[in-house]
């Protein structure tokens, strides 16, 4: 069994993103009309428990979470028998306001209601330092969203981990690449020789940069996930299951209408990430 298994997954600010463009309606988005077709529904509430169900069940020993409601921090760590970990990101002005509006009508809202980065981690390990740091400060940020990265150092025994969680500016590639390599610098220079796992939202392909070649050249992080933009990278650390994403079935869950079939809740537009390593 592998020391150290590890998640990564962008929750989408806590909405569901179900296949097919015909279940995304004015009615549903301005109405809160529940949307179904022959095998999935679109609904416009809040999906906590959900969430945490997906995550509850899942076997892991640290999950890298993006774009968390602020709120859901403390409860998805609470489900999950996991302590948590977490810095906020984008949007978060008037915070009482953005979610009481959130909390009414979320695809309405989207990310407009703030979001976080949250680090879970399970027993035995437990969180012994933290560090954060801001990817894209003003002078480079403009008008983009701000970008930040969240350092956890855990323990268990005699076994010590390093683990950053970041989510890289998106609709710009290279300003995603200025985020990762800043937040990898920052990331080595934190974990101080220990190992390290690198995860979250990078916003970048592996086919379309050379970001990946650049983290493995100078700093030994691997390996991306294939053709996704969610990936774990390690060092310092044996990979004992390379990263791969969940199938679109895994963060599903069964949704039951009266007098319909059983349709399909599919949650985020990200599929989790999963990988396992071993530690030397």
């Amino acid at each position: 069994m592998a020391d150290v298994r590890a998640l990564t997954w962008n929750i989408f600010h806590g909405r569901d993103h179900p296949p097919g463009r015909e279940l995304y309606t004015w009615r549903a988005r301005f109405l809160k009309r529940t949307e179904q077709n022959a095998t999935h529904a679109q609904v416009n509430r809040g999906l906590l428990d959900e969430f945490a169900e997906v995550l509850a069940s899942a076997e892991w020993s640290v999950c890298l979470l993006q774009e968390v409601p602020p709120p859901w921090g403390r409860a998805l760590a609470e489900r999950s028998g996991a302590d948590a970990d977490a810095v906020l990101t984008s949007r978060n002005q008037l915070a009482p306001v953005r979610r009481a509006l959130a909390n009414w009508n979320p695809d309405l809202m989207q990310s407009w209601e703030g979001g976080s980065n949250v680090t879970l981690v399970q027993p035995p390990w437990r969180i012994a330092a933290r560090d954060t740091l801001l990817l894209n400060p003003w002078p480079r940020r403009g008008l983009r969203e701000r970008r930040r990265l969240l350092l956890t150092a855990l323990t268990s025994g005699q076994n010590e981990l390093c683990v950053g969680n970041l989510h890289a500016t998106a609709g710009d590639q290279h300003q995603a690449e200025a985020d990762v390599r800043r937040g990898a610098e920052h990331a080595i220079s934190f974990a101080h020789g220990r190992p390290l796992i690198l995860g979250g939202d990078f916003n970048l392909r592996p086919r379309a940069t050379t970001i990946f070649d650049e983290l493995e050249r100078r700093f030994g992080l691997a390996p991306p996930t294939d053709d996704a933009i969610d990936h774990l990278l390690a060092r310092g650390i044996e990979v004992a299951e390379p990263p791969f994403p969940w199938p679109p079935e895994r963060h599903e869950l069964p949704l039951e209408w009266p007098g319909s079939a059983s349709v399909r809740l599919r949650l985020s537009d990200h599929s989790p990430v999963e990988a396992a390593f071993d530690l030397n």
